[in-house]
């Protein structure tokens, strides 16, 4: 039963359509790895073992009925806790709701369940997903973070009790929890997929993306969940059909990439840089190094005036309520939200779309930028999730982001390396990603 948690999403969906195993076993064998290991990473926020398999027997009948398939039918996926759910509870990481369920479910469990696909379970969040540390550990060491906010949907991909989960980022949530678990983690060009009946942090940085244990994994999930939803109006018409094969491709010709070690370089430990290092003379064909644009150095203070300006927007019911029910991050943070003025936010949002105008130009050159996903390994204790330093920028402009578990820094654990690539060229960036995975392991 063990390699049924270990071999890939995409060959394991195969084999359920093929009838070659079932979702009933394929079920089974991660209730098994819950049970032994979720009690010391704590990644669950629900998950019922008598509901998944009755919905794993409903997809098995289905599949008997010799009816057309889904693309996932029969996979068994796990989400995060923001994203609304008729049938099991949606806390958001927050006592003010707890209990609670959405009235319906949300775009994205829509689509999920049309390709077939079965909810697992919810995984932890950070309060609201913010920056409050969950109670999810490091599955590679359990006195560490798994990094935030989406903690759970992290650890469980990372310690085989899923093969794929869903997440969100509106700083680094996704990025940074990929590179500290290990594990693939595909944030998507801004507005590819639906926020419809998901918690809104803000409506202009908040970024739904996908785990997994490789990009075919993750490319695989992704193309399930990109579609116009009139509901989000930040979603864009995006042809994802050819998402797999573009994937499988690659790049038509040798790619070019240009490597940051931006300004934060120095906060990165010894033996990380030295990762990194060897990753750039083993591709220095592939591989210029360059200054970040000085124009990098004002993102963080616009990308956080919006952020907590839109905390401040969606939060303020909970601060009104009892703000001693919220975090002392929480509460700074909407605290400095509401002193904001018009002319800062219009400015910061102006910024954004100068900013990405100003940078497209250099993917006309290149395939895509790599950096550090994460300011070295995971760092000691659970009281923070870590800096996300090295993803903002990136989440500000909209663009693809995606981090490989490519490398290990100190202590033997895993290091990313985050490949950033156009906006809405997510397609052959995906392929740039794969070809990426593909010759550092040969390496």
């Amino acid at each position: 039963m063990e390699n049924i948690t270990t071999t890939s999403a995409h060959d394991l969906v195969e084999k359920i359509k093929k009838g070659e195993i079932s979702s009933v076993e394929v079920c089974e064998a991660y209730i098994e790895r819950i049970k032994k290991f979720d009690k010391d990473v704590k990644a669950w926020a629900f998950f019922d073992k008598k509901l998944l398999i009755e919905k794993a027997k409903e997809k098995d009948e289905y599949r008997k009925s010799g009816k057309p398939l889904g693309a996932l039918h029969g996979l068994p996926i796990a989400v995060k806790d923001i994203i609304g759910t008729f049938d099991m509870p949606t806390e958001c990481g927050t006592v003010f709701r707890k209990k609670m369920s959405s009235s319906q479910d949300s775009e994205i469990v829509n689509l999920l369940k049309n390709a077939g696909a079965i909810i697992m379970g919810k995984t932890v969040t950070c309060e609201l997903a913010y920056i409050h540390p969950s109670k999810t550990t490091n599955p590679h060491d359990y006195t560490r973070t798994p990094g935030g906010s989406s903690s759970g949907s992290a650890a469980v991909v990372a310690s085989h009790m899923a093969h794929l989960s869903i997440g969100s980022q509106t700083g680094g949530s996704i990025i940074r929890p990929a590179s500290y678990c290990g594990v693939v983690g595909y944030k998507p060009s801004y507005g590819l997929i639906s926020r419809s009946g998901v918690l809104k942090c803000s409506d202009k940085l908040d970024t739904m993306g996908v785990f997994g244990k490789t990009v075919k994994d993750v490319a695989l999930l992704a193309k399930s969940l990109i579609k116009k939803d009139l509901y989000d109006p930040a979603t864009v018409h995006f042809a994802s059909d050819d998402m797999l094969k573009v994937c499988d491709e690659g790049p038509h010709f040798e790619p070019k990439f240009i490597f940051y070690k931006t300004d934060k370089w120095k906060n990165i430990g010894k033996e990380s840089q030295k990762a990194f290092e060897f990753l750039i003379k083993n591709f220095k064909k592939n591989i210029e190094i360059f200054d970040t644009p000085s124009y990098f150095k004002e993102i963080p203070k616009y990308h956080q005036i919006i952020h907590e300006t839109d905390l401040a927007n969606n939060f303020q019911v909970y601060y009104n309520k009892d703000k001693t029910k919220l975090s002392k991050e929480m509460r700074e943070a909407i605290g400095r939200g509401l002193k904001y003025s018009a002319k800062e936010y219009t400015d910061a949002i102006d910024f954004m779309k100068r900013s990405y105008e100003s940078y497209k130009e250099v993917f006309e050159d290149y395939h895509g930028i790599i950096t550090p996903s994460s300011s070295g390994v995971a760092d000691k204790g659970l009281k923070s999730t870590g800096s996300a330093d090295f993803q903002k920028i990136w989440t500000y402009m909209g663009l693809p982001a995606i981090s490989l578990p490519l490398l290990t820094g100190e202590n033997d654990l895993p290091l990313g390396v985050q490949l950033v690539g156009d906006k809405l060229d997510d397609l052959r960036f995906l392929g740039t990603a794969n070809w990426l995975e593909k010759n550092c392991k040969d390496e």
